[in-house]
């Protein structure tokens, strides 16, 4: 893609994406994310049906009486994108690639963020960190992340989503909003670092996927390239045994990546390539509310 197709796209999604987020998502997003962050204000004396895990035990000391800690709303928040760039992402048989649609969420989100005055910051992974962009405000700085989401060639094809969550738990030192945006290929147990990630941040999974992963169409024999391995191997698609098998696996996979969020308490939604991801967003939206 050269420089003017980029600037083309980038336009392109820029205007569709903002008016999501200006005319769709503006009051969504902000019910569903704004007072997820508490500040510290003040410490006012104890009162009857304070809870009492407010108290501050050092303040209360020093005036032999008790003492509770004020919070309150955080007027803005700091959102992290966190996007998977790994090979896998390079594939999408109904309407557009997985890549394309990640390209799109995230650029919808980054929008809604920045209209509501939110700080949005990005980390690009594979089984590495790719690039971390730190989080800012404005429009320039989206349009920075949209042409990096177009044109980003990660060094890696292989998914490890340890990486981004263990990295994301150091750099951020503050509780922030995240969104992981993949579609959860990975060949290592990723719970203890989501757990670590989740009990700090408020974690968002939204899971893009193609129709085919979930159902091989019957199409007799058909060549298939792991597209982070580089292995292949013919499938006989015919074969409704085969059908099944690939549908059940499908469905196991689901189930345990359900629970795992669940355990977590991390809301998530999952996404077709031929699907709109704006009914999807809405709804996540709206659960949260």
């Amino acid at each position: 893609m050269d420089t003017q197709d980029i600037i083309k796209k980038v336009r392109t999604i820029e205007i569709k994406t903002r008016k999501l987020s200006a005319n769709i998502f503006a009051g969504q997003y902000h019910s569903a994310f704004k007072g997820r962050g508490m500040a510290f204000s003040e410490v006012r004396e104890y009162q009857f049906g304070d809870d009492v895990r407010d108290i501050d035990w050092n303040v209360t000391a020093r005036f032999h009486r008790p003492y509770i800690k004020v919070f309150e709303e955080e007027r803005e928040l700091t959102v992290m994108l966190l996007i998977d760039v790994s090979g896998s992402l390079d594939f999408g048989t109904h309407r557009q690639m997985k890549s394309e649609m990640v390209a799109e969420i995230a650029a919808t989100l980054a929008f809604s963020a920045i209209q509501n005055n939110d700080k949005i910051g990005v980390v690009f992974f594979s089984d590495k960190i790719e690039k971390y962009i730190p989080p800012k405000k404005g429009r320039k700085h989206i349009l920075y992340i949209i042409r990096e989401l177009l044109d980003f060639h990660a060094e890696s094809r292989r998914t490890d989503l340890n990486e981004p969550l263990e990295f994301l738990s150091n750099v951020m030192k503050r509780r922030c909003t995240v969104f992981m945006l993949s579609d959860f290929y990975t060949r290592t147990d990723f719970l203890s670092p989501l757990t670590i990630c989740s009990r700090k941040h408020d974690v968002v999974a939204v899971q893009v996927y193609d129709k085919c992963a979930a159902e091989l169409p019957d199409v007799g024999l058909m060549k298939v390239v792991d597209a982070e391995t580089g292995h292949e191997q013919y499938i006989d698609t015919s074969s409704r045994k085969i059908r099944q098998a690939h549908r059940d696996y499908w469905i196991k996979r689901q189930t345990a990546l359900q629970d795992v969020f669940n355990k977590n308490n991390v809301d998530s939604i999952s996404i077709a390539t031929d699907e709109d991801y704006v009914k999807s967003l809405l709804i996540l939206f709206k659960q949260r509310s």
